[in-house]
């Protein structure tokens, strides 16, 4: 499947949502009302649905190009609901969000360019919304002690890039409301992606989460859109 080939599971196990479903039989069903009925758990009667919640929106576009890149690679427009199971009473951090990327599949050289141009877009786009966003080099939350090796080199190497604002003052740190990340060849090389010379594709994915930046707008200028920024205003209605 899409979601095998992006070794998602193997970095991030601990965020990833597959779906159980039920596949029984009426006694099968009766045991399970019956286990239900008596406040006890009934997942035990589902089963695999051999299908799993989409975490990041450009993941499921890579399977389309598997093969040779036409010249120039491809720029793609991607939006879509998220999931990732991080509960958490913090409304920045739901388990489905929705994200705007913008995705570059091409060689090295291409995908840098994109990732490290929208950094300062990124910027300006945020900045015209009167928002006060940092650039910050991060990292993504791998899974377990290999885990932290990965991310010391996604920091090491500069492959991510967040672009943070601050939610709530001076209680924490800034909250990432855009994130930048070059894949180098990972997705070229999982979804065997080439480009006209071919070589292993590289690629690279800039995401706006949506409802970060509309809690950014509402912490930064409150909740009456008619007492905003006129500035603010025209950028957001035009």
């Amino acid at each position: 499947t899409s979601f095998e080939r992006t070794d998602y599971i193997a970095s991030f196990p601990h965020l990833t949502g597959a779906i159980n479903t039920f596949a029984g039989s009426n006694a099968d069903h009766a045991e399970l009302l019956a286990a239900r009925s008596h406040g006890e758990a009934w997942d035990p009667w589902l089963e695999p649905a051999e299908t799993v919640l989409v975490s990041a929106a450009c993941h499921p576009a890579y399977a389309r190009y598997s093969g040779t890149l036409r010249d120039g690679g491809e720029l793609l427009d991607v939006y879509g609901y998220c999931f990732r199971h991080e509960p958490a009473v913090d409304p920045a951090r739901m388990q489905a969000f929705r994200m705007h990327e913008f995705v570059r599949i091409g060689n090295a050289d291409d995908a840098a360019r994109h990732r490290d141009s929208w950094i300062e877009r990124g910027l300006e786009v945020l900045t015209d919304l009167d928002l006060d966003a940092t650039a910050e080099v991060a990292n993504d939350p791998f899974f377990g002690r290999a885990g932290r090796m990965l991310a010391a080199n996604q920091r090491h190497e500069n492959l991510k890039t967040e672009l943070t604002v601050r939610l709530y003052g001076d209680l924490g740190d800034g909250t990432a409301v855009v994130s930048c990340n070059c894949h180098q060849d990972h997705f070229g090389d999982t979804f065997g992606i080439t480009t006209a010379d071919g070589d292993v594709a590289h690629s690279a994915c800039v995401g706006f989460g949506m409802e970060r930046i509309a809690l950014a707008l509402l912490r930064t200028h409150g909740f009456d859109p008619d007492r905003w920024p006129v500035a603010v205003k025209d950028r957001m209605f035009p």
